[in-house]
């Protein structure tokens, strides 16, 4: 079985004034290579597939057009929820895409609805079946991002201590539950295809161990800060989104996040993005390799001085590709308030093939208090970052601070989600 395991694609980001239109078809259409070059069998998105809970039409065309191609390939896919996904939306067309091939798991539901299988392709997988119906390849503990109101009630005058263990002890107990499912099917389908297939297990979390960056929302931050690595089932293989650097947790080869495919923000750009190939059979996972992906929009963060900004950004332009312009993030070092910084920043990019989408400001030494302030701009902050901010300009006690903190990240999470507040349709 060879699977490519990926996650946090965003469609329809909208990156400072930015479409990822183009980049993200250039990820499908070199996915496609990868899928004929290596013979790949199914592909597995963990998590974040949309960058909203309303993807705008065209990242919608672009998702249509990924299972599409896939189908024609004759190659599986399983589509896990994130927590930036729409449950609604993502469920609106799972019954029609099963047909093409296409296994939707949007929210939590009964252990045995998350025990699923991934397909073999090609001849091989349909010499044995008188009807060609694909043979399976794999066993997925198919887990897309658990909501806390999905997998327990929460109880009045429990401290966040409380909250937390009583979450991961229930996001556990869910996974043992998923597991024992895929056990029994595997036990099944070994009598039947007279072949042990192989269990993965999937998830959309921080884990213990991994290392995330500015552009990942926390998700559990407040109720379950990470998942431990040792909660997790025995499985073969465990492919996990959310965060998007591509890293093995606590170095185990079988505990990996792909890691987004395209840089989703400038603390990314240095990254190198990637899939994974995931190979296995009867005896376990046989091996995992990365597959970088082509970068198709370059871009960089630059902090200097204004004196030091000509070499700079002489030495981005001289590797900028001329039919596609570099997006610039720039940090200038300086003391003066210099008003006119943006004005003085265009006028020296204005012949180069890059394209600025920001410009900060660092203070020196002088104003020390106020360096991480100025080195700020509201587009790099979240809502919880703001409201953080405003708190604690407030005197009060930590427990009334870590209530009013979870508050409002419900009330954050409702609005994100509005399929989910009370007296909307189901």
């Amino acid at each position: 079985m060879r699977l490519l395991h990926t996650s946090d694609w965003h469609l329809g980001q909208h990156f400072m004034g930015r479409s990822r239109q183009a980049e993200h078809q250039a990820l499908i259409d070199w996915l496609l290579q990868q899928v004929q070059a290596h013979q790949v069998d199914a592909v597995l998105i963990a998590g974040d597939v949309f960058d909203t809970g309303a993807p705008a039409s065209y990242a919608r065309e672009l998702y249509n057009q990924l299972i599409a191609r896939l189908h024609q390939a004759g190659v599986g896919l399983l589509i896990l929820g994130g927590n930036h996904d729409s449950v609604s939306v993502l469920d609106e067309s799972r019954d029609l895409l099963r047909h093409l091939g296409t296994q939707v798991i949007a929210s939590t539901g009964a252990p045995q609805q998350h025990a699923v299988t991934l397909p073999l392709r090609g001849p091989d997988a349909r010499r044995s079946d008188p009807h060609g119906a694909s043979q399976p390849g794999c066993i997925v503990c198919a887990l897309p991002f658990i909501r806390a109101r999905d997998v327990q009630q929460s109880q009045a005058g429990q401290s966040a201590q409380d909250k937390q263990l009583a979450l991961q002890t229930a996001i556990q107990s869910t996974y043992r539950q998923v597991y024992e499912a895929a056990l029994d099917l595997q036990q099944k389908l070994q009598a039947t295809l007279g072949r042990k297939l192989p269990i993965i297990a999937t998830g959309h979390l921080t884990t213990v161990g991994a290392s995330s960056n500015e552009s990942v929302r926390e998700i559990y931050v407040g109720s379950l800060e990470a998942f431990p690595t040792n909660a997790f089932p025995p499985a073969d293989y465990i492919a996990l989104g959310h965060i998007h650097q591509p890293q093995k947790v606590g170095g185990m080869e079988h505990i990996r996040y792909s890691g987004s495919p395209i840089a989703l923000g400038f603390d990314e750009a240095r990254q190198t993005k990637q899939v994974l190939l995931v190979e296995l059979n009867e005896s376990g996972l046989q091996g995992v390799t990365s597959l970088p992906v082509p970068v198709s929009q370059a871009m960089a963060a630059l902090r200097c001085t204004l004196a030091d900004l000509p070499n700079a950004l002489k030495q981005i332009a001289a590797d900028a590709d001329p039919k596609r312009a570099t997006w610039l993030d720039i940090t200038i070092e300086e003391d003066d308030y210099l008003a006119d910084l943006p004005a003085r920043v265009q006028a020296l990019v204005e012949e180069l093939p890059v394209q600025v989408l920001r410009i900060k400001r660092q203070r020196g030494n002088s104003a020390p208090q106020l360096q991480s302030a100025a080195m700020e701009s509201l587009d790099e902050l979240t809502p919880q970052d703001v409201f953080a901010r405003r708190l604690a300009l407030e005197t009060l006690e930590p427990p009334l601070q870590q209530a009013l903190t979870e508050r409002y990240r419900s009330v954050v999470e409702s609005l994100s989600h509005p399929e989910n507040l009370p007296g909307s349709a189901a």
